[in-house]
């Protein structure tokens, strides 16, 4: 709502303030837009490390988009060291949840993601 200014008035650093608290009870879906603001350095200071600490949270909590963020954050180097197989990892759960984008990535890899 205040990161895009719907029905309020835009505002990152109150966005990235519900973001986090929501994030810090546990929301998969907050941990995720968190992560992405850090990536970004949207309203906060850009790290790839924090970035990749609220993907982590996310992902392991199944949510979808949290897992294919972290999949490009091992597939490129971001906050951690390259690694194909955890990358490859994180986009096979997202695959196999629907996440359109991460099937993407995989079949444009040739990876068979949909008999895991």
């Amino acid at each position: 709502m205040y990161e895009e200014g719907r029905g309020v008035g835009q505002d990152i650093e109150r966005a990235v303030y519900w973001y986090r608290k929501a994030a810090e009870q546990g929301y998969a879906n907050a941990q995720d837009y968190l992560g992405v603001l850090y990536s970004l350095g949207k309203g906060v200071p850009q790290s790839d490390k924090l970035a990749v600490y609220w993907f982590i949270k996310a992902a392991e909590q199944g949510d979808k988009r949290g897992q294919f963020n972290l999949g490009l954050m091992y597939e490129y180097g971001c906050g951690v060291a390259p690694d194909a197989e955890q990358s490859n990892f994180w986009y096979r759960k997202s695959a196999m949840k629907g996440y359109d984008l991460a099937q993407s990535k995989l079949n444009e890899s040739g990876i068979d993601w949909k008999n895991d």
